[in-house]
């Protein structure tokens, strides 16, 4: 505290937000902007006026108010809530805008208008466990205004809050009546949480049952691969088998943050699957897709459709996650938070977004260092500057990266992404039959992983097996069609084409990657338009500007296990004329 006038109040501190808030930016930046903005003005601002308060921050979209006493925050908060629902009621669904509520009163610190302390720090994180469209409070503020004023609470016991050393009583505002709210939300654990529910079967064949069933149960088996995920049991999401409930009332009773939905539709021998992930506290869509498919082995058909289906929730849920985070102070960051967050730099795949990416997983490791997702990122950060020339000491990354994944696998060895970063790391430093075991070991922790395949195809072109390669390459790209690193699978799978003498299918492999900024894939097209005697095209297809940038990737023109292997990427680009001195001369 450095300013002039610095004064301690009791105040009474109110904190709110925008439920879902990064959904509707993602899907109308400018609309959500002008709503919460004219919400603002409209609702929010009077409201706090009229009950003698002040806003003293807002936030994009939250706001911090003060005070005098409970009394007025509480009153404010309900006609707010009130105001609000009556102004959603004409608005369609995308468009509304839900808050949730926080109220603590206690001693704070007041610094030229700005407000700090303990009191802003519980209300804010009481306002993060209500549900949609709730009030919660302080036990502080429940006592304080019982028997003043006509509100009823329910008593949510005690709660350890995120970043405070004590437990808070909590409870939560019965507005409109004692049931208005349904029975208290659970809270959200630390992970990433999703509910699976079941399947919906829209064939008008009962005996489809069976496999709309089948599908849901596969997909939750495979989600609970993933290490970082929270994943509701298959028994407690059946037991809304046949209701009709809305995403938000799931995420309240279960706990979770994400629901998934689908239905199975099935005409003559073909069968219709859709699958829909969305945001509990909004229902606001994150992803969604649907699969034609035949029906001429279902136990093959449910496999693909469950590894296509769960691949695609990661990254999605990732990315959500990764958004949540970046628009979280940095004070306010917890472990969990960093690696989320250091995950959104790490897939810019730049090399300002690498270092901080790394800044960030070594502060989640110095939260917690047992937090197993703090060394993977780090290794996976480490390898990646490394690999892209990014790094002054490659070697001293690498090393460290092999480290950092082995710390990951020590404190969860059942995590497939430590292995994948322990394959890769193991990989550049030349440890072939090592890198060769961890990805094997990868994809037999999670099949559905799109990276498990990706690296174990890599391994195998490196170790001079690439005919084998195709196959788990070709996997990697089905299972993660929109993935930020598609021009290095692409490229990898023009290499092992390249090796294999299957020189078209490497030109347009090569061709893709280089267009989705992959510039090693111009290597591999000039090499395999040179073996298919296209000599012009081929010297034009690798322009002297590109070499030096091949020539700074270390890792990956230097990582073959056989020497042979390496020189018929280099014989290739010869035959099209380029001087490759610079890239033979590499160690």
């Amino acid at each position: 505290m450095t300013g002039a006038t610095v004064e301690r109040r009791l105040k009474a501190i109110l904190a709110a937000d925008v439920a879902g808030y990064s959904r509707l930016v993602a899907a109308d930046e400018d609309g959500a902007l002008s709503r919460v903005s004219a919400l603002l003005r409209d609702v929010l601002r009077p409201k706090v006026e009229a009950h003698e308060g002040r806003i003293f921050k807002t936030n994009g979209d939250g706001f911090l108010a003060e005070f005098p006493g409970a009394i007025g925050a509480l009153q404010c908060a309900v006609d707010v809530q009130r105001a609000i629902a009556e102004r959603n009621a004409g608005s369609p669904i995308e468009q509304r805008l839900i808050l949730r509520v926080g109220i603590h009163v206690a001693e704070v610190v007041v610094e030229d208008g700005d407000i700090f302390g303990d009191g802003v720090n519980i209300a804010a994180r009481l306002e993060a466990l209500a549900e949609p469209g709730g009030i919660y409070v302080s036990g502080r503020v429940q006592e304080d205004t019982f028997g003043r004023a006509t509100i009823e609470f329910d008593d949510l016991g005690a709660r350890k809050l995120k970043n405070i050393p004590r437990s808070v009583r909590v409870f939560r505002v019965r507005l409109e009546g004692a049931e208005a709210n349904g029975p208290p939300a659970l809270p959200l654990p630390d992970k990433p949480s999703i509910a699976v529910l079941p399947f919906e079967n829209r064939s008008g064949d009962p005996e489809q049952e069976y496999f709309a069933d089948a599908i849901t149960e596969d997909i939750v088996t495979a989600l609970a691969r993933w290490r970082w995920f929270f994943v509701i049991g298959r028994n407690s999401s059946f037991a809304f088998k046949g209701k009709s409930v809305d995403a938000t009332t799931v995420g309240r009773q279960l706990g979770v943050r994400y629901v998934l939905e689908g239905s199975v539709r099935k005409a003559g021998a073909r069968v219709r699957i859709t699958a829909r992930l969305l945001e509990a506290d909004t229902a606001s869509p994150i992803w969604a897709d649907s699969f034609d498919r035949e029906m001429s082995d279902i136990f093959a058909l449910q496999d693909e459709i469950t590894a296509q289906v769960v691949a695609a929730i990661e990254p999605a849920m990732q990315q959500s996650e990764a958004v949540s985070a970046a628009r979280k102070n940095l004070g306010d960051l917890d472990a969990l938070d960093c690696f989320q967050r250091g995950m959104w730099h790490l897939n810019k795949v730049s090399e300002e977004g690498c270092q901080v990416a790394i800044d960030f997983f070594r502060q989640a490791i110095e939260l917690d260092p047992d937090l197993a997702l703090g060394h993977i990122g780090l290794a996976r950060a480490l390898y990646g500057r490394a690999v892209y020339g990014w790094s002054p000491r490659a070697r001293d990354d690498l090393r460290a990266s092999a480290d950092a994944a082995q710390a990951a696998i020590r404190l969860d060895p059942r995590d497939a992404y430590a292995h994948f970063a322990a394959s890769g790391a193991a990989l550049y430093l030349g440890q072939h039959q090592e890198a060769l075991l961890e990805a094997r070991k990868t994809v037999a922790l999670n099949p559905n992983l799109g990276f498990a395949h990706f690296r174990l195809g890599q391994v195998l072109v490196y170790a001079g097996r690439s005919a084998e390669a195709i196959e788990p390459i070709e996997r990697s790209l089905r299972n993660s069609p929109y993935d930020p690193q598609l021009g290095a699978m692409l490229f990898l799978l023009a290499a092992a084409h390249y090796h294999t003498g299957h020189y078209e299918e490497a030109e347009r492999a090569a061709e893709n990657a280089f267009a989705r900024h992959d510039a090693r894939g111009a290597a591999v097209l000039a090499a395999s338009l040179a073996r298919l005697g296209r000599i012009e095209e081929a010297r034009n297809a690798f322009p002297s500007h590109l070499q030096p940038t091949i020539a700074l990737l270390r890792g990956q023109m230097t990582t073959y296990a056989r020497p042979a292997d390496r020189e018929d990427l280099l014989d290739g680009l010869r035959l099209a004329g380029i001087d490759v001195g610079s890239l033979e001369g590499i160690s």
